[in-house]
């Protein structure tokens, strides 16, 4: 049986959906029961709420020559790393490790959010993301979206718009 996402009102919540309610941005925070089994954080997001993968982007953390940067592409992609690096910039990238990821935004891995992360880190949106009127990413917890224009999560984060998603 499909797990369904339900639609949330906002109570407390968590720091991105905190800095969202501060910004005075116009979001929709979804729910779903999380399954640890479950092979992809981001698909099975998408599975629970009924959205095309496409609209669905996963936050990853990077080292671009010794710099931690956020990569936020669909969860029907991959990250590329050499576009990312160029992106910024930078020459090399590979992935953060996860307990820095962790650390540095205070999120936990699967439910890392490119907003109200602890430490501002430098984020690059995929550019496929402006081909929608709204995308999904994490709340800040493993079975939590929030959606929202790419347009509004861009300007909260200072992201630069890049190709950096392989399909």
């Amino acid at each position: 049986m499909a797990k369904r996402a339900k639609k949330q009102q906002q109570s407390g919540g968590t720091p991105a959906t905190v800095a969202l309610t501060a910004a005075g941005v116009e979001f929709t925070v979804y729910s779903y029961d999380h399954d640890p089994s479950h092979p992809s954080y981001g698909e099975e997001a998408a599975e629970a709420m009924g959205v095309s993968p496409d609209r669905v982007f996963k936050t990853l953390v990077a080292d671009v020559d010794g710099a931690l940067v956020v990569g936020v592409v669909p969860v029907a992609g991959s990250l590329d790393l050499k576009a990312l690096a160029t992106a910024v910039g930078g020459k090399r990238a590979a992935m953060a490790d996860p307990a820095l990821a962790e650390r540095t935004t205070g999120y936990v891995r699967g439910g890392i959010s490119p907003l109200g992360q602890r430490k501002k880190l430098r984020t690059v949106l995929d550019a496929s993301a402006s081909s929608h009127a709204t995308i999904c990413v994490s709340a800040g917890r493993r079975g939590l979206e929030v959606e929202l224009s790419p347009e509004d999560l861009a300007k909260l984060t200072e992201a630069r718009l890049a190709p950096i998603a392989r399909a």
